[in-house]
């Protein structure tokens, strides 16, 4: 199966094919697709996808994926690696960890908002017309309508996630969200807090989580932890007293040694495994 990569931060292709089928492929870095026109299917981890006008995908390194196509298809596609996360401000990496983290709840079509839907279709003619003409500054605002439709699909990655309530019907997911959010602050997320926050006697709150989840609460918020750890190693140039911080270990050496207890690995040793997997 061919291997694509990427050789720089980010860059935008328009394609227009009617070929049949576009073959199997993986690549090193992540891809926002847009179909224009055409119709067809995308196969995705071997799950098929129809596609049609106005449908954006989502695609993680290492996806692989084809299409079959039905009808002469322009495609749009944005790319982005590691290299060009790692230039954003702390702020953005928190929401592209947010997309990262949270992807695979939405199958298919990224655009469940149908408002999103014209306001994404303008955005990509605007990158139609940079990647077109070549006017000055081209590059820098097409980096920054890039980051523009990254926020949308973190919009509507939430869109797909329950808002916290009280109503006891939506509490599974809701508790699972309220950590997701609460991650950064431990009181929050203590048995007490949480069962006034969802309106359940504190007694009772362990108890539901396991039968929600199959795991203890904290054991739930650790191996959150760890996932946040794993994306600043790979997607990020943060030192490790930094993450350690951020996330409430009592300092390096904690992160060090729970790391290794749960990924058999040092933090570091996964950080160079992760660079040398992007680089061979």
């Amino acid at each position: 199966m061919q291997i694509r990569n990427l050789y720089e931060p980010f860059e935008v292709e328009y394609l227009e094919t009617c070929e049949c089928p576009v073959m199997a492929h993986k690549h090193n870095f992540f891809e926002l697709v847009y179909i224009i026109d055409g119709t067809g299917t995308q196969c995705i981890n071997k799950n098929n996808w129809p596609y049609g006008p106005e449908k954006l995908f989502l695609l993680m390194p290492q996806d692989c994926h084809s299409f079959k196509i039905e009808k002469s298809t322009r495609f749009f596609f944005i790319r982005f690696n590691d290299v060009y996360i790692k230039e954003q401000s702390k702020e953005w990496i928190n929401k592209l960890e947010f997309i990262f983290q949270n992807h695979n709840r939405l199958p298919g079509c990224i655009l469940k908002n149908k408002a999103d839907k014209p306001l994404v279709k303008s955005l990509i003619e605007a990158l139609i017309r940079e990647y077109v003409n070549q006017y000055p500054y081209q590059r820098e605002l097409t980096q920054q309508i890039v980051n523009t439709l990254l926020t949308i699909v973190a919009r509507n990655i939430t869109f797909t996630t329950p808002e916290i309530t009280k109503n006891t019907e939506s509490k599974d997911l809701s508790m699972l969200s309220y950590i997701h959010k609460n991650i950064y602050t431990p009181e929050l997320l203590r048995a007490e807090e949480m069962a006034a926050h969802f309106n359940i006697s504190p007694t009772y709150v362990s108890e539901y989580f396991k039968k929600l989840t199959g795991e203890s609460m904290q054991q739930y918020i650790m191996n959150y932890k760890l996932k946040l750890v794993e994306t600043r190693l790979q997607y990020s140039d943060m030192r490790m007293n930094e993450i350690a911080f951020e996330l409430n270990f009592t300092d390096e050496s904690h992160l060090t040694r729970t790391f290794k207890k749960y990924k058999g690995m040092s933090p570091s040793e996964f950080r160079k495994n992760k660079a040398a997997l992007v680089s061979g």
